[in-house]
């Protein structure tokens, strides 16, 4: 991926915990932990992500490892487990991923969901703290209704020369299988399609079995 690339990718504080250099080596546990009767959750597709006012969306393959995209949120604060992930772009500035993985027990499942709504709810504050020049927000847009439950949240961060970026990310599970979905691109809350997101989150909780 360029830096170009990058930097549509994620929110201003994610090029800089990128640049710093998050490791995500320790969040990948050996394969072999999905389910046990060999069955792998779905995924998203291209056309269940939030409509573009411009552009179609594109996806990528489902590869393995816990992808880059939300290491400014979660790079740090992620247990280890064989996470697999899918990439999707539009033609300009949007970007979308999701992050799956199926844990060894529906209570081992709900552990993870609750730390990832935890990260998530605390990243603005975390990124402030290790980076005065951005200011972060986050706010909650609720729980859903769906399996055993999902939970919406929006960032936005403003660096200190304006460049401005919007972000929903989401968590969700179906039993012991976990979901992440993030949504970004530059904005403000204002530029965020909360509505289509929920929905795109229900289905990517609605498709892990």
């Amino acid at each position: 991926m360029t830096n170009r690339t990058r930097a549509r990718a994620l929110a201003t504080a994610a090029v800089a915990a990128l640049a710093a250099g998050t490791a995500l080596t320790a969040l990948t546990a050996p394969a072999g932990a999905a389910s046990a009767k060999g069955k792998e959750p779905r995924f998203l597709s291209a056309s269940q992500l939030p409509p573009h006012p411009s552009s179609g969306w594109t996806a990528g393959p489902v590869t393995g490892g816990f992808p880059e995209q939300l290491a400014y949120c979660l790079g740090e604060g992620v247990p280890a487990y064989d996470y697999r992930h899918r990439l999707f772009h539009t033609d300009l500035d949007t970007q979308a991923v999701q992050v799956t993985t199926v844990t060894g027990s529906a209570a081992k499942g709900k552990a993870l969901a609750d730390r990832l709504a935890k990260e998530i709810r605390t990243c603005a504050d975390r990124l402030e703290r290790q980076y005065p020049d951005i200011e972060a927000e986050g706010r909650y847009y609720g729980a859903l209704k769906v399996e055993e439950g999902a939970k919406v949240y929006g960032l936005q961060t403003k660096s200190s020369y304006g460049a401005m970026d919007i972000n929903l990310l989401s968590v969700g599970r179906d039993g012991r299988t976990v979901t992440i979905v993030g949504w970004g691109q530059m904005g403000d809350f204002g530029d965020a399609p909360v509505a289509a997101f929920k929905k795109t989150t229900k289905t990517a909780v609605d498709k892990l079995y």
